[in-house]
């Protein structure tokens, strides 16, 4: 099992969850997280320009199998590419165990419904 954490633009978000869905990905989190980067952004507030040094972005966060790892991540790099500094960044991280805490499953079938794939 890996982690696949995604750190994209906001305006990439709805491209990147239509992928996600196509690629049959259909459990993640997201969060709304700022930092800091290269690239700034400007914000207008009564007609002035103020120059931040936070960056707004959307962190998706998903826990597939193995069989899963490389579609996901062609999900997100098709859907969150526009060529620019501030596309993003994926990360793999190894996952150990996962538990479904409603049935006390272990490891890959605490990530999906067997029943579905019958």
């Amino acid at each position: 099992m890996k982690k696949i954490e995604a750190i994209i633009r906001k305006t990439k978000f709805e491209d990147v969850k239509e992928a996600l869905l196509e690629a049959e990905i259909e459990w993640f989190s997201y969060y709304d997280v700022r930092g800091i980067g290269k690239t700034r952004q400007g914000r207008i507030y009564r007609g002035v320009v103020y120059d931040t040094s936070s960056i707004e972005r959307i962190l998706v966060s998903i826990v597939v199998r193995e069989k899963n790892v490389d579609k996901t991540i062609h999900a997100i790099l098709k859907a969150a590419h526009t060529g620019e500094i501030g596309d993003g960044r994926i990360f793999v991280i190894p996952v150990e165990d996962a538990i479904r805490i409603r049935t006390g499953e272990r490891g890959d079938i605490a990530l999906y419904n067997a029943e579905q794939e019958k």
